[in-house]
């Protein structure tokens, strides 16, 4: 019985670290903010600030963003995703009302923006070696019908 037991809680735990190991292999894991002299958008104008939290949600991560648009009007979007390009629910986005992330490395992603369930932009996200930048590039159209395309540069905080 003893044994059956401590067999049992090994799995249990082997199952947990492997499934931690994971989500930490991923280096985007972490909060980001935007370095605006090394980013570009088009259109523009940049935000006056952003900052991107990834965090390790059971299974899955969930990203949170807050923002101070060109405008000075805060705003604030997150998601929860295993990273398994499914689409989940995207709150706060105007561009997006579905994310569509896909984990292809564990300094690489790629997220599909839908919004009426219509793809709008393409994101690819990069991590650099020294895992110190993360690089997220944006190409598609916006909710306005505009073309984009931003390089956005974010240091680890």
């Amino acid at each position: 019985m003893r044994k059956s037991l401590l067999v049992g809680s090994l799995a249990v735990c082997s199952v947990f670290l492997l499934s931690s190991s994971v989500l930490a292999a991923d280096n985007w894991l972490g909060t980001w903010k935007l370095n605006t002299a090394k980013s570009k958008y088009s259109p523009g104008p940049a935000p006056k600030s952003l900052t991107l939290k990834f965090e390790a949600s059971g299974d899955a991560i969930t990203l949170t963003s807050d923002e101070v648009n060109a405008d000075g009007q805060p705003t604030h979007g997150s998601y929860t995703s295993n990273f398994d390009a499914k689409d989940v629910p995207w709150q706060g986005n105007p561009d997006a009302d579905m994310a569509c992330p896909k984990r292809i490395d564990a300094n690489h992603y790629s997220n599909v923006w839908k919004k009426d369930g219509k793809a709008t932009i393409n994101a690819k996200a990069a991590v650099s070696k020294d895992g110190k930048t993360l690089t997220v590039t944006l190409t598609g159209k916006n909710a306005k019908g505009e073309a984009v395309n931003n390089t956005s540069v974010y240091d680890r905080q």
